[in-house]
């Protein structure tokens, strides 16, 4: 099996995150992944699936990642049913630190339990 048939997961999931100047190549038995995403979360996503398939402490596959804004960890857009303390735990895995993703969108929120669908929230570096 090509690595690239063994990444495909890999590359489907670089190809949905929108990843700018991707390139694949198959060089001295690895796969070789370079590209750069929107945000340190999407980076971590890129590579939680590659250790996912290829386990932690993988070999097969080389991959330098860049992230075109680490200002903030990710900006999620809000769906019906999210509360900040919902969104918290999705990216923190703690519910309760959904007061520091208010605090750094008291440019659009005056209320933390008052989020609009369709909403851009900044999600900081944890």
């Amino acid at each position: 099996m090509s690595l690239q048939v063994k990444y495909s997961q890999v590359l489907a999931l670089a190809q949905e995150l929108n990843m700018k100047e991707i390139n694949v190549a198959e060089e001295e038995g690895a796969l070789k992944l370079s590209g750069t995403t929107n945000t340190p979360y999407e980076k971590n996503c890129v590579w939680d699936k590659i250790k996912e398939i290829g386990g932690e402490a993988v070999s097969d596959i080389k991959a330098n990642i860049n992230v075109a804004n680490s200002d903030f960890f990710h900006v999620h857009t809000v769906e019906s049913g999210d509360s900040l303390g919902k969104i918290s735990k999705k990216y923190y895995k703690d519910a309760n630190q959904y007061m520091k993703i208010f605090n750094a969108n008291t440019d659009q929120l005056s209320n933390p339990d008052a989020i609009n669908v369709g909403q851009k929230i900044k999600i900081p570096n944890p």
